[in-house]
């Protein structure tokens, strides 16, 4: 992998578009993709949309303002489309809010994302909060409906902490992470996204959840949510309506 962003910076909705990405090769350029990170705040989705966007330093990172509104964030052109969310699957926000949130994600991927990246803290992590991963791939499902099961990647981050040699099948042995995993439609990645992570490394596990995103979107191209395909059926009948009405006026011309 070769090529990352120099840096990007955080726009209310959506940031600017920025140049370079593993997306693209010298001579042709490969579909886009587009992506949603869901989680718990401090749960690693900030650095794991870092890392997607090539924007990592490899430091420390000091702990910021919780987001509070869906961003969009582009690569080469919107090659690569990444969102991120707030804490749509918690607590710390009202239903109205979490809903207008959750459609806002939708809308900033129209058509629709290929993939929701379900980012969750390994058991034992020290980010690790109330809420467990049962209850995150429950409410992700209640926002998005049944359908977007599969659709939902989990991506366990601080997979280190499983110990030296992290598998899926240790996952599964810890209380309700079978559960959880079995409400989603693809297995898990387990990531190691640690402070000081090397660069050979951050670019190893882009290339991975690209490359998983990408067989996604091969698999089941986009997802659409119950009321975008009403706002379609609606927008439909207006621009009937709207064109009949157009024809009478020139018919009396």
């Amino acid at each position: 992998m070769t090529s990352f962003l120099s840096g990007f910076r955080k726009g209310s909705s959506e940031s600017p578009k920025a140049p370079d990405s593993d997306l693209t090769s010298s001579t042709t350029k490969k579909p886009k993709l587009r992506l949603v990170l869901l989680g718990p705040s401090g749960g690693g989705r900030t650095s794991l949309v870092e890392t997607l966007l090539g924007s990592r330093n490899g430091e420390t990172e000091a702990p910021g303002a919780p987001l509070l509104q869906s961003t969009k964030f582009t690569v080469d052109g919107e090659e690569l489309i990444v969102v991120d969310t707030p804490d749509l699957l918690g607590t710390s926000m009202e239903d109205g809010v979490r809903a207008t949130e959750a459609l806002r994600a939708l809308q900033l991927t129209r058509p629709g994302p290929h993939a929701f990246l379900l980012v969750l803290p390994a058991p034992g992590s020290s980010t690790d909060d109330d809420q467990d991963a049962a209850q995150a791939a429950k409410a992700a499902l209640q926002l998005f409906g049944e359908e977007a099961s599969e659709h939902i990647l989990p991506v366990v981050t601080h997979a280190d902490r499983l110990g030296r040699n992290p598998t899926v099948d240790r996952l599964m042995e810890v209380e309700g992470w079978k559960s959880a995993l079995d409400l989603c439609g693809q297995s898990p990645e387990l990531v190691d996204n640690r402070p000081g992570l090397e660069l050979e490394a951050q670019r190893e596990l882009r290339r991975k959840l690209l490359e998983r995103g990408m067989d996604m979107k091969e698999l089941r191209g986009h997802f659409v949510h119950e009321l975008q395909r009403r706002e379609d059926l609606l927008r439909e009948e207006l621009l009937a309506d709207m064109s009949s009405a157009l024809a009478g006026k020139l018919g009396q011309v």
